[in-house]
């Protein structure tokens, strides 16, 4: 199982609560990079991270990531 981001509703989402890649990396604990490849659906998330981040955007998981299942 991976969970990616959506890519288009992910970056909507943090450009709409006013955040840079940065600064989201800083709130949710991650690095800058590691955003950066979930927003262009190179990296998979865990899903406490993907919960962390959709608690932080205030979108439900399901609005921001798609589970695919292997």
């Amino acid at each position: 199982m991976r969970i990616m981001a959506k890519t288009d509703v992910f970056i909507k989402a943090r450009i709409i609560k006013g955040y840079s890649q940065r600064e989201l990396a800083k709130k949710s604990g991650l690095s800058h990079a590691y955003i950066s490849l979930l927003e262009r659906s190179v990296k998979s998330v865990g899903p406490a991270t993907a919960k962390k981040l959709s608690d932080l955007l205030g979108k439900e998981l399901e609005d921001l990531f798609r589970i695919e299942l292997l």
